[in-house]
C-alpha cells in the first residue's frame, strides 16, 4: 500500500487468482454446460430411473479433499457426465411415477440459470426492488389462477413444511397465551411437516392431536369436534386445525367446508395443505375438492410440485400477512433502512430465515411461457392417465385399488384371486414386487401403508410422463406379479 499526497489507495495488480470466471471463458463454458443439459434432457430415458448401486458406493469415487490447483472445465464436465449423471435418482425421467413428482421444466431451468446469474439476496426491498416486487406480483397471478379471493395475500418459500411452520407460527400469535399448552389438530394422515413444525415452534410432538379416517382416509369431523371440546375441558389451548387436500398417502381430502365451520365457531386458525394438490384448482371445472378453502387463515400450494417448477418453490397464502410479520418481525439497525420514501415489504420479516432466493423469477418466466391454459392440459392429461390405470387396476381379478383416486395417484396391491394368504405374506409379495419392478430401471414407484396394509403408489405427476410409460410400467407389474406367483 502507497501513501501519497494525493490519498491512499491500493497498489495491486489483477493476477490469476483474485478474479472471478473471466466473461469470455464463463461465455464458453455456460454454452457447454447449456449442451450438456440439454443432451440430458433430450436422453434422460437412457439412464435407470434409480441407479444400480448401494449405499456408501460413490463417495469412494471422489478425491478425499479439495485439489489444491485449478482445474480446467473441460475436466469437471467429464467427471459430471461420469460421476454425477449415472448415480442420480433422475426425476426427470417421465417413468419416474414415485412420490410427488418434481419436474424441472425447460422455462424453469432457464428461469434458475437467471436467478443465478443476478444473484439477488431478496431479504429487503432495498436488498433486492425487483425480486420484492415480482414476487408481489406472481404471487397475486397465481391466488387469481387458483380462484382464491382477493382476501389472500402471500410469499414464496422453499418447501410447504417451511410455509406450513409459519402458518402455525401466525396461528400461535393469533392466539391468547394464558400459559395453557396450546393444540394443533390434524388427521392421522396429515404430512409429517405438521408435526415437525409443531416441534420447531417449541409446541411440542404432543401438541398435535391426530384425528381418526374415515374408510376413504379423509378426517373424521365428528372425532375433530370431540378432541377439541374434550381438550378444553382439560384446559387446553386449542389454536389451529390442518385440513389436506391432497394427502401424502393416499391423496385423500379432507372436508375444507366441514373444517372451516368448525374452525370458525371455535375460533381456530385453518390452514390448508394443498401442497400436492392445490395446482389442480387452476382449472376451474376441477375444484370441488377445494371447496370451503377461502375461509381458511392459510393455504399452502407447492409449484415445484404439479407445476412444474424447479425445487424449490413453496407458494403460502394467507388472509392474516399482519399476523405472520407479528410472529417473525426482528429489525436489528443494520437491517433499517433510512432512505425509505414510501412503505415496502421486506419478506424477512414473514419468514424464520433472513437470506431469501429471488424464487419469483423462474415462475414469471414459466407462467410466461406455458400460459394457464398449457398448465391446464397438461394436469388433465396426468388425471386422465392416473384414472386409466386405475381402471386396469380395478378390471384385473388379481390386483387391488386401496384407496380412492381423486387426483393423478392410484394406490394399490397384487392380491391374486382366491388367495387365502395372510396379510404379512400380502405385504411381503407386494414389496418384492415394487422392488422388481424398480430394480429394472424404466419406472420407479414407492409406496406407503394404508389401513396397515403395505400399499404401492403410482403417482402421475412428471411432466414428460406419456401414456406409453403408465402402460409400461402396467406392463411391468404385471410381469413381476407372474414372477412371484411362480
Amino acid at each position: 500500500m502507497t501513501t501519497t499526497d494525493r490519498g491512499t489507495h491500493l497498489d495491486v495488480e489483477q493476477t490469476d487468482g483474485l478474479l472471478d470466471m473471466d466473461p469470455e471463458a464463463f461465455r464458453a463454458a455456460a454454452h457447454a454446460v447449456v449442451d450438456l443439459m440439454a443432451d440430458y434432457l433430450a436422453s434422460v430415458e437412457r439412464f435407470a430411473v434409480f441407479p444400480s448401486v448401494e449405499p456408501g458406493s460413490i463417495a469412494p469415487a471422489f478425491p478425499t479433499a479439495a485439489p489444491e490447483a485449478p482445474e480446467p472445465i473441460a475436466a469437471i464436465l467429464d467427471d459430471y457426465r461420469r460421476l454425477i449423471e449415472p448415480n442420480a435418482t433422475h426425476w426427470q425421467h417421465p417413468g419416474f411415477l414415485a412420490y410427488f413428482g418434481t419436474t424441472a421444466s425447460g422455462p424453469g431451468i432457464l428461469g434458475e440459470m437467471l436467478t443465478a446469474a443476478l444473484g439477488q439476496n431478496a431479504m429487503l426491498w432495498r436488498t433486492s426492488p425487483i425480486a420484492t416486487e415480482l414476487e408481489g406480483v406472481v404471487v397475486g397471478w397465481l391466488r387469481q389462477a387458483v380462484g382464491l379471493p382477493d382476501s389472500f395475500d402471500g410469499l414464496i418459500t422453499d418447501t410447504a413444511s417451511t410455509s406450513s411452520l409459519i402458518a402455525l407460527a401466525g396461528a400461535r400469535e393469533a392466539a391468547s397465551d394464558d400459559g395453557a399448552r396450546m393444540r394443533v389438530y390434524a388427521s392421522v394422515e396429515a404430512h409429517s411437516s405438521i408435526e415437525k413444525a409443531c416441534m420447531t415452534l417449541g409446541l411440542g410432538r404432543d401438541a398435535l392431536v391426530r384425528i381418526q379416517t374415515n374408510d376413504r382416509f379423509e378426517m373424521r369431523v365428528d372425532e375433530l369436534r370431540e378432541a377439541i371440546a374434550r381438550d378444553r375441558k382439560a384446559d387446553l389451548r386449542p389454536i389451529a386445525v390442518v385440513a389436506t387436500v391432497g394427502t401424502t398417502s393416499s391423496t385423500s381430502v379432507d372436508s375444507v367446508k366441514e373444517a372451516a365451520a368448525i374452525a370458525e365457531a371455535e375460533g381456530l386458525w385453518l390452514h390448508v395443505d394443498a401442497a400436492y394438490a392445490g395446482a389442480v384448482a387452476i382449472a376451474p371445472e376441477l375444484r370441488e375438492p377445494f371447496h370451503g378453502w377461502e375461509r381458511a387463515d392459510s393455504v399452502v400450494i407447492n409449484p415445484h410440485k404439479w407445476l412444474f417448477t424447479p425445487l424449490d418453490a413453496s407458494l403460502l397464502l394467507t388472509r392474516r400477512m399482519e399476523t405472520l410479520r407479528a410472529a417473525f418481525s426482528l429489525v436489528p439497525e443494520y437491517l433499517r433502512t433510512l432512505d425509505r420514501q414510501a412503505p415496502v415489504r421486506d419478506y424477512n420479516e414473514y419468514t424464520p430465515q433472513l437470506g431469501r432466493r429471488f424464487r419469483a423469477l423462474k415462475l414469471w418466466i414459466q407462467l410466461r411461457w406455458f400460459g394457464l391454459e398449457g398448465l391446464r392440459r397438461r394436469i388433465r392429461h396426468h388425471l386422465e392417465l392416473a384414472a386409466a390405470f386405475a381402471k386396469w387396476i380395478d378390471d384385473d381379478p388379481d390386483w387391488e385399488r386401496l384407496a380412492p383416486v381423486p387426483f393423478s395417484t392410484v394406490c394399490f396391491r397384487y392380491r391374486p384371486a382366491g388367495s387365502e394368504g395372510s396379510e404379512e405374506a400380502l405385504d411381503d409379495t407386494n414389496a418384492r414386487i415394487m422392488d422388481a419392478v424398480n430394480r429394472t430401471g424404466e419406472v420407479f414407484l414407492s409406496h406407503t401403508r394404508l389401513a396397515g396394509r403395505f400399499t404401492i403408489r403410482l403417482a402421475v405427476g412428471n411432466l414428460r410422463t406419456e401414456a406409453r410409460h403408465v402402460e409400461r410400467a402396467w406392463e411391468v407389474l404385471r410381469a413381476a406379479a407372474e414372477e412371484e406367483a411362480g
